[in-house]
Order: C-alpha cells, then structure tokens, then sequence
C-alpha cells in the first residue's frame, strides 16, 4: 500500500529537490522507513534479517508537486562490527550521493529496543565527523509505531528512556513515530510521511534554505566538478596526438586519486578521533557499571549480614522464651 503525494503538505519553503540521509544500527528499520517515505517499495527490506543493507544506496520518488525526494539507505556505519576502511568508504559514496547537499539526517530508532551504548554516543560520533551544526538538520524517527497500540503513546516511552534525552534535546524535539506495516491504514501511512517532510522544510526554513553540506562533501563535489570539466576538454582535443591525450588522461586521474586519498585521509582522522571517543566513552561506562555492581553486591551482603543478625536474635528470644518457661512450670510445682 502506497502513501498518497496528493495530500503531503508542506508548510515553510519549497524547494524542487530533497535529500534525506537515513543512520541507524542494522534492524533498526532504516529500509521500511526509506520505503515509507518514498511510497512504495525500492529498498529490501526483511524483518527477519534476510535482506542487510551492505552499501549506500539511494531511490528516488516523485511529489505531485514535482518535488523529488531523494532517500539515501546507509548501512550500520558506527557499528561494533564496521571496520574503519568500510565506514571510509561508505561515507565517501554517501557525500557522492547527496549531490547537492543533504536536507535532513534522520537518525532511526526501534521503539522496541533500548539503545546500546554504542547508540548512545551516535551523537559524539556525528558531531566528531561531521561537525556540531549536523544537529540543526536531525530528525529522530521511532519504527515500529504498532508497539503504542494498547493505548502508550511515544512521550509515555520516552519518559521511560532518559538515554533519548538529549538526542531529543540537541534537534529540538524534532522526532516522529513510524509505522512501517503494509496494513496499515493509508490515513495514517500518509500522516506519518506528511509529519517528517514538514520537519524538512522546517529545517530548510531554520537554516535559510542551505543545506548541510560538511567540509568533505564540498570539496569532494568541487573535485568531481574539475574533473568533469577536464574530461570535457580532453574530448575538445581533436587536433592533439594520442600520447598528448593520454598524457593529460593520466595527469587528470592522478590529481582526481590524490584528492580521493585526501579526503579519506580527513575522513580516516576523523574517524579514528571519534573512535577513540567512543572506545572512552565506554570504558568510562564499563567502570561505572562495575562501581554500581560493586556498591550493590556491598549491600546485598550488608543486608545478609542483618538478615543473620536479626536471625540470631529470633533465635535468642525463641530460647530465651522457652527458658523462661521452663521456669515458670518449675515454680508452679514447688508452690503445690
């Protein structure tokens, strides 16, 4: 069931092109919302983990109004289990994709999992790669929105999951609930969809139109513009010989290389910076945890400790009682 472009509206700007990065942990559900926001299905997408996202990739939909949404699928980027050479990459052909520019990070949450500590410092990590301003262009989406049926609501989950907090915080509350089933109903697939675009264009409107385009992904465009138009001119090259040719070929690939190798060293740096943050991070937490279980496994043996104590006293009185009596019977006898 697809969603109806009919009735998306858009509430601040309007703008003939967007694109919309997706980051989250692998089942998060980053495919089915891809697939929501575009109505209709071009990512694979499995529940069961048949279907992985192992690449950036991105589909494109069509708005009534002629606005192209462009969706760019990410694989589990800041993962555990992603090699540093891996994140280079993808990151790399990510900022190829998003052209012009990126209009939103939306950072993918399940509303049936609790964050692990690696998600609870996505944020640091993006920060360090990207800069602090990727905040100004975040929008939070929960997945499995049918977990709230019983009457919950997302605030009543969140109040229960402080480690959102300032997630929520830094994007100014800027979060929507997905439900990606194909049952569901169109009302409330369309609302849903209508939801996250009027974020996009708030953060359009916020940022005076410009979209987040960091450091790296300019320079790497500004290449790849030079590039293009020294291939132009070699074509322009009719009247030259073949070893000219060739020799402007290869000067143009190895200036073209040398500035890919320089942007994966930026991004390698950066990435080690933020690893090294993140490996912090959890260390910190590994030590506070051991601290809190040490604290704990302190009282359940001072609690032990009382528990005997109070114990031995039982004991004492229930003795001290049929002491006494004994002794009372004992009177009892010499008094007949």
């Amino acid at each position: 069931m697809s969603w109806d472009p009919n009735k998306v509206n858009v509430e601040v700007d309007w703008k003939p092109e967007r694109t919309l990065v997706l980051l989250g942990r692998t089942g998060n559900g980053k495919s089915a919302t891809g697939n929501s926001i575009l109505g209709e299905t071009k990512f694979l997408s499995k529940t069961r983990g048949r279907f992985i996202t192992k690449e950036c990739k991105l589909h494109t939909s069509m708005l009534s109004n002629g606005q192209r949404i462009n969706v760019i699928d990410t694989p589990g980027l800041f993962s555990a289990s992603s090699t540093p050479d891996f994140t280079i990459k993808e990151i790399v052909r990510c900022l190829r994709l998003a052209k012009d520019g990126i209009d939103a990070v939306i950072l993918v949450f399940s509303a049936r999992n609790r964050l692990t500590e690696e998600e609870q410092l996505t944020l640091r990590t993006l920060k360090i790669l990207f800069g602090s301003q990727i905040v100004d262009y975040m929008i939070v989406v929960f997945t499995n929105g049918d977990a709230f049926e019983d009457g919950d609501t997302l605030d009543d989950y969140l109040e229960d999951c402080p480690e959102f907090q300032e997630i929520l915080k830094e994007c100014d509350d800027r979060k929507v609930l997905f439900d990606n089933r194909r049952n569901i109903p169109k009302s409330k697939k369309d609302k849903q969809v209508q939801d996250l675009l009027n974020f996009v264009e708030q953060i359009s409107h916020k940022n005076n139109g410009k979209p987040f385009m960091a450091d790296l992904s300019l320079e790497l465009r500004e290449n790849e513009a030079t590039l293009v138009e020294k291939q132009k001119q070699i074509q322009a090259m009719k009247g030259q010989s073949k070893q000219e040719i060739s020799q402007v070929k290869k000067e143009m690939e190895k200036t073209y290389n040398e500035m890919l190798e320089g942007i994966k060293e930026k991004i390698a740096n950066q990435l080690k910076e933020s690893l090294n943050d993140v490996k912090e991070q959890l260390a910190k937490a590994q030590l506070a945890r051991e601290e809190t279980e040490k604290k704990m496994t302190e009282l359940q043996n001072l609690s032990s400790d009382e528990i005997r104590r109070l114990r031995d006293q039982l004991n004492n009185a229930e003795r001290e009682t049929a002491r006494l009596r004994r002794q009372q019977g004992s009177q009892r006898c010499s008094v007949l």
